[in-house]
């Protein structure tokens, strides 16, 4: 590859020249300097030859040359056509006599080029602007160009030991080239061994052989009931209403309809081996009539898929049996299951909350009548309906015979106070007041005393008062036991969780499984991962014991 020769370019403003001096005038080329200074052109004309230039092609050529003045040419393009002129062997007596020769021959003297340029790969040289114009010059004119001589061409020993190097890189070349393909072939065998034809296999088997299912959906949520009182706080109260609340037993009922025994109670009700044992079943799904408990189990898993969403609380179920009526048999079947199993969960705890509210109410009501028993009996014992009352009475007669004392008290003392005092009425108010005042002392004596040797009315108070408040005591706990017996019952009534089917069982009319084309995919790329991971561990192997 030939690059040409550049060079930066400081000058790039073009010099500003004086005026064309004006005939007659003294002007700047009266001494007709040509640049030199008093040096002489090489080929400028003999010295002897003096005198104006009297001939039209003189005159034509300063009148070119005065022309070539005004351009405003640089010293460097100046330069450039002298030595260009030089290089063409031309006659030229200043630097704008050599633009005019250069010009006149049909060379531009400004054109950049490289001596490169002129001369091909093979020696020849190319027919540009400037050759076609050399060649319309006179003989001799050339004779200072440089010649072309074209080489005579010999290989070197470096050509033929390159030839022989390309050579033995083609016979490498096709040896890699004949090994690739022998190893590509290889190759396609194993992935088609490998991998297509257990794929082909595959789809013939789920395309041709694999006997149709049907499938039921079916979801349903387990709830709680909820409390009418709003009495649950903290935490529970939070989570009311919530899948969390029930999160515990939506597990529980998934792991029961997974579980062996829901297995045996499906076999046992609704005939579960006899018919996946049926005949018309393919091989690989059918189960054999005198298979284990394990083998049934497994059949069990695959076509009974129960999954649990915490997020949303739905208990999702897949049953997939041969015939549409069969698979909504088994999920209403499993629905029944499940809902046994919800109340089965709570009954223990609801059950042992009310027992215990039952027992504490019998124990409170029957302590209660006891003690208004005791009350009775005190009563009937010692003749008092209350002793409230009695001291009541009592102290009210006491009042009154107190008051009536007080006044024939002053009657008397208003008789004695007369000068002759009649005796015949004060004897009788005497007497009277002598008996107010031992009725007074035998009413006091009831409150002190007791009478006959029995207990005094303090006394028959107290106890009556002790009985009363036991039976007081034992309404109060009665009243308790009621209320915790209603809360128990409340309770209860909270665990209570009922099953709600948000998506029922309904009859499908088209076959769910198989799905010939996803299964046969998804089977080919299984077979191709294996096929990888075994050739990737036999290379590594391959590469270890090599090393």
């Amino acid at each position: 590859m030939t690059m040409k020769l550049t060079a930066k370019r400081f000058r790039i403003r073009r010099p500003e020249f004086p005026p064309a001096p004006v005939e007659g005038d003294a002007g700047l080329f009266d001494n007709h300097d040509d640049g030199f200074g008093s040096g002489i052109f090489p080929t400028a004309k003999p010295a002897n030859q003096t005198g104006p230039a009297t001939g039209p092609a003189e005159s034509a050529s300063e009148d070119a040359i005065e022309a070539i003045r005004h351009e405003g040419l640089t010293g460097r393009q100046l330069r450039m056509a002298r030595n260009l002129a030089q290089k063409h062997g031309l006659p030229a007596t200043s630097d704008f006599d050599a633009i005019r020769l250069l010009r006149a021959a049909g060379i531009n003297p400004f054109q950049r080029s490289s001596m490169l340029d002129l001369v091909t790969g093979a020696g020849t040289p190319i027919q540009t602007e400037d050759s076609r114009a050399l060649a319309k010059l006179p003989p001799g004119a050339g004779d200072k160009l440089p010649q072309t001589i074209k080489p005579i061409q010999v290989p070197s020993t470096e050509a033929r030991a390159e030839v022989n190097h390309a050579a033995e890189i083609m016979k490498i070349q096709r040896d890699l080239a004949r090994r690739r393909r022998r190893k590509s072939v290889l190759m396609m065998m194993r992935l088609t061994f490998f991998v297509v034809l257990p794929t082909i296999v595959t789809g013939w088997y789920y395309y041709m052989v694999a006997t149709p299912l049907y499938a039921t959906k079916t979801e349903f949520v387990i709830q709680q009931s909820q409390n009418p009182t709003g009495g649950a706080g903290g935490l529970s109260g939070l989570l009311q209403g919530s899948p969390m609340a029930t999160s515990q037993d939506s597990i529980a009922v998934q792991g029961y309809l997974q579980s062996r025994e829901a297995m045996l109670r499906l076999d046992q009700d609704h005939g579960f081996r006899e018919h996946y044992s049926a005949p018309e079943i393919d091989p690989i799904q059918r189960l054999e009539p005198d298979a284990t408990l394990e083998a049934a189990y497994k059949v069990y898993q695959r076509n009974f898929q129960i999954s649990y969403d915490p997020t949303e609380g739905l208990v999702k179920m897949e049953v997939i049996a041969t015939t549409p009526e069969k698979s909504v048999e088994f999920a209403d079947a499993l629905i029944e299951y499940a809902e046994g199993q919800v109340d089965h969960l709570t009954q223990r705890l609801r059950e042992d909350q009310m027992r215990g509210a039952r027992e504490g109410y019998v124990d409170a009501e029957a302590k209660m009548l006891v003690s208004q028993r005791r009350v009775v009996e005190l009563q009937e014992k010692f003749k008092v309906v209350s002793s409230e009352v009695e001291v009541t009475l009592i102290t009210a007669q006491i009042g009154q015979l107190e008051t009536m004392l007080s006044q024939d008290r002053l009657s008397l003392q208003q008789m004695k106070s007369n000068a002759r005092p009649n005796a015949a009425r004060m004897e009788p108010l005497e007497r009277r007041i002598g008996a107010l005042e031992f009725e007074i002392a035998a009413l006091r004596a009831k409150l002190t005393e007791g009478s006959e040797g029995g207990k005094s009315l303090p006394q028959v108070q107290s106890e009556l008062l002790v009985a009363q408040a036991d039976v007081q005591t034992r309404q109060l706990m009665l009243a308790q036991a009621i209320q915790s017996m209603e809360t128990a019952r409340a309770e209860a009534n909270r665990q209570t969780r009922y099953l709600s089917l948000s998506v029922k069982p309904i009859l499908p009319d088209e076959a769910t499984y198989p799905r010939a084309f996803e299964s046969t995919l998804v089977a080919m790329l299984i077979f191709a991962g294996i096929y990888l991971m075994i050739s990737m561990t036999a290379a590594i192997l391959r590469e270890q014991i090599s090393a």
